[in-house]
């Protein structure tokens, strides 16, 4: 049986018999609304099509800033950033095979400096790359460790040895002057992972 074939009469009233695609679906009448009626404001309805594009150039307006966002983020991640030369107290006194927390670059950023069994200082930032955690170090092992996901970092590199971490350590650029060490300047940790 066609829809042309069907009985208009045989139909509920307010429902027309032209079922094509044409029809206006704003001013359409469904069956139950002669049981209860109620009155729509046409202009403050909202269809299907206007609500699919509201929600498409929303989702593009929120792509685009927060494209925007990151690409600021990497763009000054590579910059040249200048850091204050600052004097690591206590670290003259660090035994070697140990390790000094300290704050660096700011006061709210912390580093560790290491002290090598040969005398050598590397000093490193204090956050695990994986997932923030606070790294320290591992004096039996001689290298730094993550205790919460388990990530090992070489104390002369910084490079990833195991565990989860996606990048070295960042790096805390150290001079030693007069017997002093002193950080003068951050490297972010791109040098690689060892085998």
């Amino acid at each position: 049986m066609s829809f042309k074939n069907l009985d208009s009469e045989k139909l509920k009233p307010g429902v027309s018999s032209d079922l094509s695609d044409e029809r206006d679906v704003r001013r359409a009448i469904a069956p139950h609304q002669h049981d209860f009626p109620y009155e729509r404001d046409e202009e403050a309805q909202v269809t299907r099509r206007e609500f699919c594009n509201f929600l498409a150039l929303t989702s593009t307006a929120l792509f685009v800033s927060a494209a925007g966002v990151a690409g600021k983020a990497a763009l000054d991640s590579r910059s040249e950033q200048s850091f204050s030369p600052m004097k690591i107290e206590g670290a003259e006194a660090l035994a070697p095979g140990s390790a000094l927390n300290f704050r660096y670059p700011t006061e709210d950023e912390t580093a560790i400096l290491v002290r090598a069994a040969d005398g050598q200082y590397f000093a490193y930032g204090q956050k695990c790359t994986h997932l923030a955690c606070p790294v320290y170090y591992e004096q039996q092992r001689q290298r730094l460790e993550c205790p919460c996901h388990e990530g090992g970092f070489d104390v002369r590199s910084g490079n990833v040895l195991y565990g989860p971490p996606p990048r070295p350590l960042d790096q805390i650029v150290i001079e030693v002057r007069g017997g002093e060490v002193w950080a003068v300047g951050r490297k972010a940790g791109s040098h690689g992972r060892s085998v």
